[in-house]
């Protein structure tokens, strides 16, 4: 009989390691089609960049499109990122340098209303546009998908006829808007 019962747990131990391994090549798959869409759908170098109206963390409402005619650098990031934290200084001396070419808007990616303003108050961020975008999936907020967001930080410049310039490094925003 303890044989029995010590094949019957070595089966069912057998059986959970057998559904947790198709559970992971499911959320896997899941994954990997979620960010191939998101890729897919996101927003296109050369093309539009993708309108949207939020309220900004002052309570005004804010739409991107109101923007047309001036350099945006738009930037996603999250008080809980690392490397987000890490980029932020450089992100506050850009603005310092370029403030009368650019428009900073950072959209914070959070899963609740509790860190961001602490974050960006310790990273010195003094500028109006700024965004908290609360989801609990923080990487499938609409704002993220609607430019393919896949990892932050995520920094995107926009010229002034709303085209989409690409997700770019602050050396070859620097290029861009010295020329």
């Amino acid at each position: 009989m303890l044989q029995t019962i010590l094949v019957k747990g070595t089966i069912t131990s057998s059986k959970m390691k057998k559904n947790m391994h198709y559970l992971l090549i499911a959320i896997a798959i899941i994954f990997l089609v979620s960010q191939l869409a998101i890729n897919f759908f996101g927003a296109k170098v050369g093309k539009k960049a993708p309108d949207f109206e939020v309220e900004l963390i002052d309570g005004t409402l804010f739409k991107l499109s109101d923007l047309r005619g001036e350099y945006v650098l738009l930037d996603f990031w999250g008080s809980w990122c690392a490397p987000c934290r890490k980029a932020n200084p450089e992100l506050v001396k850009f603005y310092k340098k370029y403030k009368d070419k650019v428009t900073i808007v950072t959209i914070a990616l959070e899963k609740s209303d509790r860190h961001w303003k602490k974050a960006a108050e310790q990273d010195s961020f003094t500028w109006k546009h700024q965004i908290v975008d609360i989801n609990q999936l923080v990487m499938l907020s609409k704002l993220a998908r609607a430019y393919g967001v896949t990892d932050i930080p995520a920094k995107f410049l926009i010229n002034p006829e709303g085209e989409l310039l690409g997700q770019l490094s602050f050396e070859e925003m620097e290029k861009i808007l010295t020329e």
